[in-house]
């Protein structure tokens, strides 16, 4: 709704953050000449707002934040060495997040764990689906920038709490707000390399359907220290130099 308002106010550009915004903004211009502009969509080609990250054609372009996720992995190893399940909540009907657990099972195997996944249609489902993986016995639960589970980070909080095991969250706010560690994109950077994009749009050097998306691959890692002691846990020598945070 949104995004077709926009476009009936005929606005230059419409920036589109996370992937149902991007593809939103994407359905509602399809065809036209505003050009959409995205951050912070991990698979944009899964999502089917470009059709490649090299040539997007149609009108759509922007950044993608490549989730470090053999590098999770190998940290949530490094903090949970006889760990054997890692759990994971995932909304079915986002591209990033079904395509983040496809990769993610076929990396966790080398670090000796076994994937269990609970999917949700909606919000409302997070809570006992939370449960749910905690019933199966999982030794942590791993996020993914999934929208519904990050907005209802509290509740993932409260049943790992309740039974004594880590979340890893995907990005620092997450472990701001009570996750134990992620292996971190700067968003920053990212925000200013999306607005650096808009800018050429804008001004007429380049044309959205030419321009390569463009990826943020580093990461490093942060932990919350408050989380580390409650959990009895303590910083794994690999993770030496990774950032403290609090929220």
């Amino acid at each position: 709704m949104a995004a077709k308002n926009m476009v009936s106010k005929k606005y230059n550009l419409i920036a589109g953050i996370a992937t149902p915004a991007a593809m939103s903004a994407y359905a509602a211009t399809k065809g036209g000449d505003i050009p959409v502009v995205f951050t912070a969509v991990s698979d944009p080609v899964s999502a089917k707002i470009v059709q490649s990250m090299e040539k997007p054609g149609d009108n759509c372009t922007g950044t993608a934040d490549v989730l470090p996720l053999e590098a999770q992995i190998k940290m949530i190893r490094s903090f949970l060495p006889d760990a054997k399940k890692i759990g994971i909540l995932y909304t079915t009907s986002e591209p990033n997040s079904v395509s983040h657990l496809e990769k993610f099972k076929q990396i966790a195997p080398n670090y000796g764990f076994e994937v269990e996944a609970v999917g949700v249609t909606n919000a409302s489902e997070v809570a006992a689906a939370a449960q749910t993986l905690v019933s199966k016995g999982v030794n942590c639960i791993n996020n993914f920038t999934d929208n519904n589970v990050v907005d209802n980070l509290s509740t993932v909080l409260k049943a790992a709490n309740d039974a004594k095991i880590p979340v890893f969250g995907s990005e620092e706010e997450q472990v701001k707000n009570g996750c134990l560690a992620s292996q971190s994109i700067d968003y920053v950077a990212l925000g200013k390399q999306t607005g650096e994009m808009a800018a050429k749009i804008l001004k007429g050097e380049e044309k959205a359907s030419d321009m390569a998306v463009q990826e943020v691959t580093e990461s490093s890692p942060v932990y919350n220290k408050e989380v580390l002691e409650t959990l009895g846990l303590t910083l794994p020598q690999d993770l030496s130099t990774a950032t403290a945070v609090s929220k």
